[in-house]
């Protein structure tokens, strides 16, 4: 088995009950498994839900992780995006604060490029949004730390569904 450390995906097919993300969160802390991030919302079928699940381990380990989820009752189906090509993107929110007029001037400028929405402005802060891979909007985040001062960061975590023809991650 690989040893190596490395970001995998899974996404879940579950049953849309109280307590089912409670249970599939907490296998995850009850064996000390990593998670990095976890969406779930319902599907096109209101009795069932969608998870995306991003954890980083080793082969055996994910291997475990794979196995105990398919025991689950409420678990109906299980997917491996490792090695998948998939479309996955990730919703964030970057608000700058303390911003002059040409900090904003800058910013709207910033959006256009990355294809970012001003979602609200005041007088001295910018709400940007962005929706891209996890990769993509760290960089974000770096460029915009290393340009103003104060930035303040919501991430939504990253959803995914199998590609039809070309991966994007």
């Amino acid at each position: 088995m690989d040893n190596t450390m490395k970001k995998r995906w899974i996404s879940l097919y579950v049953e849309n009950q109280v307590g089912v993300l409670s249970k599939i969160s907490g296998l995850f802390s009850g064996k000390s498994y990593n998670l990095e991030s976890l969406t779930v919302g319902r599907t096109e079928d209101p009795t069932i839900s969608r998870m995306t699940i991003e954890t980083n381990s080793d082969e055996e380990t994910y291997e475990q992780i794979k196995k105990q989820l398919n025991r689950m009752v409420e678990v109906i189906r299980v997917i491996d995006f490792t090695e998948v090509s998939v479309v996955m993107q990730e919703l964030m929110f970057i608000k700058v604060k303390n911003c002059t007029l040409e900090d904003k001037t800058e910013l709207f400028q910033i959006a256009q490029t990355y294809q970012a929405k001003v979602r609200d402005y005041g007088k001295d802060s910018v709400l940007l949004e962005f929706v891209h891979t996890a990769h993509k909007n760290t960089a974000i985040i770096q460029f915009l730390r290393s340009e103003f001062n104060s930035i303040e960061v919501v991430r939504g975590g990253s959803v995914g569904i199998e590609a039809i023809t070309m991966p994007k991650r």
